[in-house]
């Protein structure tokens, strides 16, 4: 198939892209490289570099390479940003997206794969959340993703555009940017390996879902073919960033320092995902353990530091 990848530079795209090659799927990236990196993208995947935000660039890259699908990871990420501007998120979150799903529409496109967001989306559920958990953001990242879910129900049910949206959890591993503001694992990681001490925002004991990036993967290949809907993907378990600096501690043999920082606004208390939607409908599992998946992080920081 002809797969558009948007983001595919990024940390999680450029590794779905990866596979799609793998598989041997014809593969575009769309990127506009403010936070992704031309080092990621694949040298057997055609290069569009282009914002989403452009929609005469967007649909000359919809005319000439043709795409049969698109799988959607282009976006404004940080919740710090969107809180400050939330005009902002919403171009690049809904108007961008929007471009692409009025070209999926106008050039014949059978499926969109939407990267969404969990925890963002639910906001402070308290615990454990399944896509039936009403939906209640309380940063507009989190409302912006929403809206493009409710988007993709609408061309889905007017024109017949096949979706499938993926909620991800804390998705870390190799490739995350360790110098941005989301990325705990990433970031702390750059940190110990420079000598710096680890900030936490808040008293620590806030919890997410922590998910290995290549079992993000396995959602998206599967998300090919899946029933049209909307899958958590998780691990269905919630970790502290008290017992991340934990887990971080073990896999680097390190007593690193750790500094405790005022919390900040826009993020959720304790989120994490059930997944059994996914497991049943899409036959995914989550296949890495926490302290796995951690240790192939560090080590590949480790690595690309030396």
């Amino acid at each position: 198939m002809r797969i558009l990848v948007t983001g595919g530079a990024g940390f999680i795209a450029s590794h779905i892209a990866d596979a799609f090659i793998s598989q041997g799927h014809t593969v575009g990236i769309v990127d506009n490289l403010s936070s992704g990196r031309r080092e990621n993208v694949n040298p057997k995947a055609e290069f569009f570099e282009v914002d989403i935000r452009d929609r005469d660039k967007i649909e000359g890259i919809f005319k000439s390479f043709k795409p049969e699908i698109i799988d959607h990871h282009a976006a404004q990420i940080n919740v710090r940003r969107s809180v400050e501007d939330p005009v902002y998120d919403a171009t690049v979150n809904i108007i961008g997206s929007l471009n692409l799903l009025e070209l999926s529409k106008d050039y014949g496109v059978k499926r969109f794969v939407f990267a969404s967001t969990g925890g963002a989306i639910y906001g402070d559920v308290g615990g454990l959340a399944d896509e039936s958990t009403p939906t209640a953001p309380i940063s507009p990242y989190g409302a912006s993703k929403r809206s493009v879910e409710i988007y993709l129900g609408y061309y889905h049910s007017v024109f017949g555009l096949e979706y499938v949206a993926l909620r991800y959890a804390n998705v870390y591993g190799p490739r995350q940017d360790p110098f941005g503001e989301a990325g705990v694992v990433a970031i702390f990681s750059e940190r110990i390996l420079s000598g710096k001490p680890c900030i936490i925002y808040g008293d620590g004991e806030q919890t997410r879902d922590y998910v290995y990036v290549m079992d993000v993967v396995e959602a998206n290949i599967r998300a090919l073919s899946a029933p049209v809907g909307i899958y958590n993907i998780g691990t269905g378990k919630e970790t502290s960033v008290n017992e991340l600096v934990e887990v971080l501690k073990s896999v680097s043999g390190r007593d690193f320092s750790v500094i405790y920082d005022a919390p900040r606004p826009g993020e959720v208390r304790r989120i994490a995902l059930k997944c059994e939607k996914a497991n049943k409908l899409l036959n995914w599992t989550p296949r890495t353990s926490l302290v796995d998946g951690i240790r192939e992080t560090f080590n590949y920081f480790a690595y690309m530091k030396n």
